[in-house]
């Protein structure tokens, strides 16, 4: 069996991690039409910093902001080993918190 060379698993893993960033965009991008959807249900005005975090993923600003989604990415893996586990109880309020993050984040970051 022949080993790869540095430039196959360099390409390797730029496939694998591009394919991680799509999985994190799509994921994202369905819980941002979710919380917005809840608030339109419960007919209440959604903060300015929650939308803010909501709309980065809804009007695709990833691709026009270069490397932003990579901060957002890490940001969502420290969320995911801090925050606690999510559940009925808890889940709108978790969402609510992440994307209030992700817009602090973002602003922090040079990408508002």
């Amino acid at each position: 069996m022949k080993r790869k060379t540095t430039e196959e698993r360099y390409q390797q893993n730029m496939i694998a991690q591009k394919k991680k960033i799509d999985e994190f965009i799509a994921h994202e991008t369905e819980w941002a039409n979710d919380l917005m959807l809840w608030y339109r249900v419960k007919k209440l005005d959604m903060p300015d910093d929650e939308y803010r975090g909501c709309a980065y993923f809804l009007n695709k600003e990833y691709e026009i902001k270069k490397f932003s989604i990579n901060l957002l990415y890490e940001t969502y893996l420290s969320c995911e080993d801090e925050l606690p586990e999510q559940t009925k109880e808890n889940a709108v309020s978790l969402v609510r918190y992440k994307y209030k993050l992700y817009a602090h984040v973002l602003s922090k970051g040079g990408f508002s």
